[in-house]
């Protein structure tokens, strides 16, 4: 199958790689150092159409597809991955929440907003002791009249303290049973919704991860998305989507630190010649290239199914999965390349090492993925 990107693709990833040399790189150690969340960058970027990527036009989004989203984030996180953290899970998960699963009248309401930045989306599901375990979440609403009464603690939420709406999935029903949560939006500012702790992370450190606790929220029906039971399945197939956009991240990750490898090994000269001449080096690069391949392909065969509207939970974990892990490893390799200079702040591929880490866990751990591939082939038989 033909992968090559048209026309209308090459525009976009452009437009999204002039921006982040523009606006992101200059800053990137500044925001990981200070753990900045810059929500101006992402106002500037719901200008260009970014924060909004998959949205229908109708809604005021850009109406692209996901191989248009997929080089958006991979040009963003080749220079910050924190910022292509952000964009995803923005786009990802709360946008694409509510464009697939919300009524005529809630999409109305909160889809130009989230498109255009004028908000920041969280969406929360993960909790302190239900991770992975999410069937068993404790965080629950309860029916009360019109209107629902939220209790519960979320964790690890992107944009958990600054997000302007979160979707949140909340316990309806009986643990572990096939329709035991319901998803909700809660506006930021609703009596009962407070943000937690912020965590200081190893990487992703301007992508801002905090609580949110939710002390007798009272929302009214209105805000439910959905019929009540559905939520856990809503966020399965959200979380298919997801897998894409986090495979897509850690493909950013992996083309930054090896470019800055690459490059570095032709300047950098020991015994009168550039490193790139040693096997010991030059293995490493063709070692990286090669894995980054497999991985956009990957990533390209999700991204075509979910386009076409076919099942692609395996495809998209097999991404997800593989990428992530390719990551790590080029990232690893990246900063053996750069040898003592790697470990410093001073180069770029100590911060794709520490950003490269997430990709493995968040949206589904590698052993979740491994979990959703194997009961997927096993189907079969």
């Amino acid at each position: 199958m033909n992968f090559a990107p048209d026309e209308i693709t090459l525009q976009v990833a452009q437009t999204a790689k002039d921006f982040a040399n523009q606006y992101i790189r200059p800053h990137v150690m500044e925001w990981d150092e200070s753990q900045e969340f810059p929500v101006h960058i992402f106002k500037e970027m719901g200008k260009l159409g970014l924060m909004g990527v998959l949205v229908p036009e109708q809604y005021g989004g850009s109406g692209l597809s996901y191989f248009e989203y997929n080089v958006v984030i991979q040009e963003i996180a080749k220079v910050c991955g924190s910022i292509g953290l952000s964009l995803a899970a923005h786009n990802s998960l709360c946008t694409g929440h509510i464009l697939h699963f919300a009524s005529e009248e809630q999409k109305q309401k909160y889809l130009p907003k989230l498109a255009s930045a004028e908000f920041i989306g969280a969406w929360g599901l993960t909790e302190p002791n239900t991770g992975s375990d999410a069937g068993n979440m404790k965080t629950t609403a309860v029916k009360d009249g019109d209107h629902w009464i939220l209790n519960g603690t979320k964790c690890w939420i992107t944009h958990g303290k600054s997000g302007d709406v979160a979707v949140v999935i909340c316990r309806t029903g009986e643990p572990r049973t096939k329709e035991n949560s319901t998803a909700f939006i809660v506006d930021r500012g609703t009596p009962g919704f407070n943000a937690g702790k912020k965590e200081n992370k190893l990487g992703m450190r301007a992508s801002e991860t905090a609580e949110m606790i939710f002390d007798n929220c009272r929302i009214p029906d209105t805000c439910r998305m959905g019929a009540v039971g559905d939520g856990f399945h809503q966020a399965m197939k959200v979380l298919d989507g997801g897998r894409i956009s986090i495979a897509a991240l850690a493909l950013g990750i992996s083309k930054g630190a090896y470019e800055a490898a690459l490059q570095y090994s032709k300047e950098r000269y020991q015994f009168d010649q550039p490193i790139s001449n040693f096997q010991g080096i030059s293995f490493k690069l063709a070692d990286m290239a090669t894995e980054i391949e497999a991985a956009e392909l990957l990533i390209n065969q999700a991204c075509d199914l979910k386009i076409r509207g076919k099942q692609m939970t395996k495809e998209a974990a097999m991404a997800k999965y593989y990428a992530s892990e390719v990551a790590v490893r080029v990232s690893n390799d990246a900063v053996q390349i750069f040898g003592g200079y790697g470990y410093t702040k001073d180069f770029p591929v100590e911060k794709f090492y520490r950003d490269s880490k997430l990709c493995t866990i968040g949206e589904g751990t590698s052993e979740i993925q491994k979990i959703v591939i194997s009961r997927e082939v096993l189907r079969g038989f």
